[in-house]
């Protein structure tokens, strides 16, 4: 597929756009950038309900969402949006239970969460792997699958493109920081929602016929009864993937908390909401997109099983129907993609600069940042750091995301089975961190160790067991061993600093009713779709 000059200009009038809306917002009064780490990795703490709700979702959805989604929905069909749809159900929990907590004892990155509550070992352990995690893991594998959806659909030179999207997302938060990606988030959703809808209204279109889209809807359900199904049988030949019950009751509460509730890159934006009401309406907004987020990316590639059944690869399906699109329209459609992959990669950015500066260098140094003490005597220095992490994170995720991914026929499995070893012990921590005040450092490195160990030996000894049902078996052993160990191995520090005592659960009315408008579309969609 080539683009048209049209098409072109579209895109090439969104890269600018952005950028300069991203420069812009960044600055200050007096017309300067962030002046300390708190204005550079937080945003000043000031960030309103609408750029938090529409971060989360920027951050999130990127090409191993939009690509790898769209063909899970063309190999699997329905089912897959369970991950979508759970997601809205654990962003009112993280919402209700979490952010009161990480809010009121002002946590800025999750390793600093950890050594106050248990001690500096276990928050240097988590910052490292983090660091590796986010660098070798996410930030290639978004670069890397978003370099082959621009491939696909633009035709050009797979590295070129590569290194294009890597320092585009650079240089678009290096001057501003988090605030820079947060405020300029509105405009990426918006985008990426309206081209994703578009695709959707189109491809059902053609389907439909003289029907139109509901004609479309209707052909769909009535030719493919299989791919409308949300929990999968044990006989069918996914149920690997998505092993029925655990999508509602197992495995995926585990690796959903963990996501949207202790990961730097997701919480950060939250992290920094100018009061906790507007962090839980931000979350609450977020809720709601992810409702639709299934029409946006799996409708798409369940429509590509009519209009395109021989296809090579299902990840082939989105780039597929994008080739419906008409002269203008498609450049839209394509920004819009681009901008989910630069939003992510840029939020990916920002999230290892913050721990790096704050958790890793800071430390080393023994400087404290404006964000800790409200002086930050060195805090420039800091800002400055940041910036230099942030540009060796992209550099190093450019240059090995080739020999990591190149041969690799699923990246995002690639992702999940990686991430899955460490799960477990991470949810573990957290919870017992923020609920339960006996447990210590000792329990938590057990429960860190017990994870990889034990998620190891379950794949070797059992490699017919679901993904998700391991994660859930690991969880429970790494819980019992983390509380076996707190209770057993004395603390050797002085009682935690995280205050829990006198926390508000209380959410406001307007984030009840639409906790429960939440829960009510949640249920209906289960119930039509079972």
């Amino acid at each position: 597929m080539q683009l048209a000059t049209l098409d072109i200009i579209v895109v090439i009038a969104y890269a600018i756009g952005i950028f300069a809306l991203a420069q812009w917002v960044s600055r200050d009064k007096a017309g300067a950038g962030p002046k300390n780490s708190t204005d550079y990795f937080l945003a000043s703490k000031n960030l309103p309900w609408w750029a938090i709700g529409a971060s989360l979702i920027a951050a999130n959805i990127s090409a191993e969402q939009i690509v790898g989604m769209s063909g899970s929905g063309y190999a699997i069909g329905l089912a897959i949006a369970s991950y979508e749809w759970m997601a809205a159900l654990t962003l009112l929990i993280v919402g209700k239970f979490f952010l009161p907590i990480f809010l009121k004892n002002e946590i800025y990155t999750m390793p600093q969460f950890l050594e106050r509550r248990y001690g500096p070992n276990i928050r240097t352990l988590m910052a490292v792997f983090w660091l590796l995690l986010y660098v070798f893991v996410n930030l290639t594998s978004i670069i890397w699958l978003g370099s082959i959806a621009v491939t696909k659909v633009a035709g050009v030179d797979q590295d070129v493109a590569l290194f294009a999207l890597g320092a585009f997302a650079l240089l678009y938060q290096l001057k501003g920081g988090l605030k820079a990606v947060a405020l300029t988030d509105i405009v990426q959703v918006t985008l990426l929602v309206l081209g994703g809808l578009i695709i959707a209204y189109l491809t059902l279109g053609e389907i439909g016929g003289d029907a139109g889209v509901i004609g479309g809807f209707s052909r769909l359900t009535t030719e493919l009864p299989g791919h409308f199904h949300m929990i999968l049988e044990k006989g069918d030949p996914h149920y690997m993937d998505l092993p029925g019950l655990s999508v509602l009751i197992g495995g995926m509460w585990i690796a959903n908390l963990s996501y949207w509730g202790f990961n730097q890159y997701i919480i950060q934006r939250a992290l920094a909401a100018k009061s906790l009401d507007e962090a839980q309406k931000g979350v609450l907004f977020a809720s709601f997109i992810k409702l639709i987020m299934p029409i946006i990316i799996v409708l798409p590639g369940i429509a590509a099983v009519v209009l395109a059944p021989n296809l090579a690869k299902p990840d082939e399906a989105y780039p597929t129907m994008m080739r419906l699109l008409p002269t203008g329209l498609l450049g839209l459609v394509f920004a819009a993609l681009i901008a989910a992959i630069i939003a992510s990669t840029a939020s990916k950015i920002n999230s290892i600069a913050t721990i790096f500066t704050l958790d890793v260098w800071a430390k080393m140094k023994r400087q404290r940042s404006a964000a800790e003490d409200g002086t930050g005597a060195d805090d420039r220095k800091l800002v400055l750091v940041g910036r230099i992490a942030a540009a060796v994170a992209i550099l190093i995720a450019i240059l090995t995301a080739r020999p990591l991914l190149g041969a690799s026929d699923q990246a995002f499995q690639f992702i999940q089975e990686f991430t899955g070893f460490f799960t477990p012990g991470i949810t573990v921590i957290f919870l017992l961190g923020l609920f339960w005040k006996r447990a210590n450092e000792a329990g938590a490195l057990a429960a860190a160790i017990a994870s990889v160990v034990l998620s190891w030996l379950l794949k070797v000894a059992m490699p017919t067991l679901p993904f998700m049902d391991r994660m859930g078996v690991v969880f429970l052993a790494a819980l019992a061993l983390a509380v076996v160990a707190s209770l057993v191995i004395p603390t050797r520090r002085a009682a935690d600093t995280i205050d829990t005592g006198d926390v508000r659960y209380a959410t406001s009315s307007g984030f009840n009713v639409g906790a429960i408008g939440v829960v009510l579309i949640l249920i209906v969609l289960y119930a039509t779709f079972w």
